[in-house]
């Protein structure tokens, strides 16, 4: 099965491509069309998923960045995000027609996903689309059916190539990002759903050119997601989040929405 997804999410708040850079007074948006592809894979019997997201953005904005004022306006691709998924336990791998009769209860899969540095990077600007390094992400998450509810939760430590190029010449490193999130999730009998969200984030401390580490962070955010089919093919997804306890960089509220085409092969 494939699915074909684009959507649009608006940001406003401290929100640079890379969260962990310390803002003072951010006044910044970024508005960010995405274009998905995923495909459902038969992996040793599993499910299993390939997908690959590519972002493309509009930063603008103003902020105070060690005590000196930066400002900026630009737009272009972001990073791409390529992802595998397993579900190994739960969910075998199906055909459509089998499919239609599936009814899930436990299941639990691992993922890893890694971003590629190919998006927008300016070396002599802090704020930009790209990052300039490469991270890898692997997650184990567990899923559970109760009636109509579900109830989710997810790990993943995030880990970081460097950047050589940081706003200049210098050299800068980042430690693990660990990450946990939660999901509730009501189903409605039209085949709609709705959500609540939360998620924590601690680690990443960073250094430039070997020094001192700073920039730690331990942030939370809360959101709520709601999707609905509105033919055979085609879903709409709607998300909101915010930004509820930041140490640094992840306070800002984030609105998006999606439309998914759905096709199997024959």
């Amino acid at each position: 099965m494939n699915f074909l997804i684009v959507g649009l999410t608006d940001s406003e708040g401290s929100l640079p491509t890379d969260p962990a850079i310390p803002l003072k007074e951010p006044s910044l948006s970024m508005q960010t069309f995405l274009f998905a592809y995923a495909r459902t894979l038969d992996l040793f019997g599993s499910s299993g998923k390939i997908d690959l997201i590519v972002p493309y953005g509009k930063l603008a904005g103003s902020a105070i960045y060690e005590d000196q004022p930066v400002e900026r306006h630009v737009s272009g691709f972001g990073d791409a995000l390529v992802r595998l998924s397993i579900i190994f336990a739960g969910a075998p791998a199906m055909k459509p027609a089998a499919f239609r009769t599936y009814r899930q209860d436990f299941v639990a899969g691992v993922s890893v996903q890694v971003s590629l540095p190919v998006g927008q990077y300016e070396d002599g600007k802090l704020l930009n689309i790209g990052a300039n390094r490469w991270s890898v992400k692997p997650e184990i998450g567990v899923s559970k059916v109760l009636s109509r509810w579900t109830l989710e939760t997810a790990a993943s430590v995030t880990f970081y190539g460097a950047n050589g190029q940081f706003y200049g010449d210098t050299r800068r490193t980042q430690a693990p990002i660990y990450s946990a999130r939660w999901h509730v999730i009501y189903s409605l009998p039209s085949g709609a759903w709705l959500a609540l969200d939360a998620n924590y984030l601690a680690g990443g401390a960073t250094r430039i050119d070997g020094g001192d580490a700073r920039n730690l962070q331990k942030n939370w955010r809360v959101g709520v997601t709601a999707a609905a089919p509105i033919s055979r093919s085609f879903s709409l997804k709607f998300n909101a989040s915010k930004g509820v306890s930041a140490r640094t960089g992840n306070n800002y509220d984030l609105y998006g929405v999606a439309l998914q085409y759905r096709w199997a092969d024959r």
